[in-house]
């Protein structure tokens, strides 16, 4: 989405007089943070092309923290020159009281500011009200909003392109409906425009809704191929920029590990020249493509699913990397994303991973967005407290008590994945630490059958031991003079089509 498209007002009008409970004693730098209410300017722009924009919040209890929201604003290619805060209750009108609401209207234009990102989710009526009021031309962005530009910045495949346009367009309707009726109160002869504007934006939803139900439908049909072909499904999932795509990207690169792999020659991977797993950039097949896993400190480096093979306690897996997570976006716009959460709900273990760095509140706040986005899974979701080489034993102490405080707030009822979580893991992939651990409980979590079969050592006996070696269930062979022996372990239902196999060997 381009800041184009942001809500921009066409007159100001300022008011009479500010709301004395709701204004609070201005200053001009962060000094005062410590104030419930907070206005600040800064001047130093962090690129040439940066946008200038005025950074705005207000929260029920604390202080609001604009930490977050000014990572995304810097990532979207902003540059915060000042921001306002406020800590009461919601205004139906501009969210923030009135009084506040015209302070950063004056700091915007004082500061020159061509946005303001506003840390929330602003309704409809909200977003227009304070566009009203800030100076002409200054776009509203409200979090879904920039979010929305973030991912369009990301999008790199089919199924994020289609995602990120039915969440943008189910974000869009119900401010052209609002845009309509405002346009509509003030002159009838809009209105008819207005309604094929608003026909137009549902029937491209229903358009997206039916592509993005197609291509579930592919990805569905994929995972069953896959484990019919031998291969266990693990899906890695969690907050943005938690430490996903680098516990990914040495899951599936490390060709000489003893925890999740065995050496190169062992495992039934295909290696490029620069001795990566080949990849499923979220489209085809994992033998397709050779693109590497992206790694980097900023949101949404990852956006599309993209998935490597690895060996996990000797079973062959696919391991899927995932879109992160992030507080704050509504129901609507996380549903969009449907076949990226399909992956993790679907797996056979997914993994869950918390930055054990992040303090003990963010922890509480993001580990609850992330397990609300995930809602219900198949399988077992084993927590992962990465880069916990950055904190000491009491950080880490910290850590896992403010994860066991978060997922007690939750309601199974509301949150079924809840029951469905094993306990913590905490690892460090840079010194290597916790992951043998996490090896054997991703291994243990899978679901495993066993089975030992005798057929005649004929034709038809060798090939469905070609059939179960090349699924991987072939765990011990012993050929005793006509016969052999074979001891099955893996795939429940690849287990039992071997048995089948072997069965079905004639005896003479």
């Amino acid at each position: 989405m381009s800041r184009d498209d942001a809500t921009t007002n066409e007159t100001t009008e300022p008011s009479e007089t500010a709301e004395p409970s709701e204004t609070a004693e201005t200053s001009k730098s962060d000094s005062q943070g410590a104030d419930p209410d907070r206005t600040s300017v800064e001047t130093d722009l962090t690129a040439a092309d940066a946008t200038p924009a005025v950074v705005a919040a207000r929260s029920d209890g604390e202080q609001p923290d604009t930490t977050e929201i000014r990572e995304l604003a810097a990532a979207a290619g902003y540059a915060v020159v000042g921001e306002v805060t406020q800590r009461r209750r919601e205004d139906p009108t501009y969210d923030l009281g009135r009084g506040k609401a015209e302070e950063l209207m004056r700091l915007a234009a004082d500061a020159g500011a061509e946005a303001v990102i506003y840390d929330g989710g602003l309704s409809p009526g909200q977003t227009f009200s304070l566009g009203d009021l800030l100076p002409p031309g200054t776009a509203v962005i409200d979090r879904p909003r920039l979010v929305l530009e973030l991912f369009a910045d990301a999008a790199d495949s089919r199924a994020a392109d289609r995602q990120l346009e039915l969440a943008r367009l189910r974000y869009e309707l119900p401010r052209l409906r609002e845009a309509v009726a405002r346009d509509a109160s003030e002159d009838v002869r809009l209105q008819p425009e207005g309604d094929s504007r608003v026909l137009d934006v549902e029937k491209r939803i229903e358009s997206a809704e039916r592509a993005l139900g197609e291509i579930a439908d592919d990805r569905a049909a994929r995972r069953a191929e896959r484990r019919d072909a031998g291969f266990d499904l693990v899906a890695l999932a969690g907050y943005t920029n938690a430490g996903k795509s680098t516990l990914a990207r040495w899951l599936a690169d490390e060709v000489d590990n003893p925890d999740f792999g065995d050496e190169a020659g062992a495992r039934d991977v295909g290696r490029t020249d620069a001795g990566r797993a080949d990849a499923d950039e979220g489209e085809g097949d994992p033998a397709e493509g050779d693109g590497p896993l992206a790694v980097a400190d900023r949101p949404f480096e990852t956006l599309s699913t993209t998935t490597r093979r690895a060996t996990v306690g000797g079973r062959r897996a696919l391991v899927t990397d995932t879109v992160g997570f992030l507080d704050g976006l509504p129901h609507e716009a996380v549903r969009s994303f449907r076949t990226t959460i399909d992956a993790v709900r679907a797996a056979d273990c997914a993994l869950l991973v918390v930055d054990a760095s992040d303090e003990p509140a963010d922890l509480r706040r993001k580990l609850r967005a992330s397990l609300t986005a995930i809602e219900a899974t198949e399988g077992p979701v084993i927590p992962v407290l990465s880069k916990a080489d950055e904190v000491g034993a009491d950080g880490l102490a910290a850590a896992v008590e403010a994860y066991e405080d978060a997922v007690a707030d939750l309601d199974p009822r509301d949150t079924p994945v809840v029951d469905a979580l094993r306990s913590p893991i905490p690892i460090s992939v840079r010194e290597g630490t916790g992951l043998a651990d996490l090896a054997d409980a991703v291994a243990d979590s899978l679901p495993t059958a066993t089975a030992t079969v005798e057929a005649p050592n004929g034709g038809d006996a060798q090939a469905a031991l070609s059939w179960a070696y090349d699924r991987g269930v072939v765990a011990d062979v012993d050929y005793c003079g006509e016969t052999v022996a074979v001891e099955l372990a893996g795939r429940p239902d690849v287990v039992a089509e071997a048995e089948r196999r072997f069965a079905d060997a004639p005896s003479s």
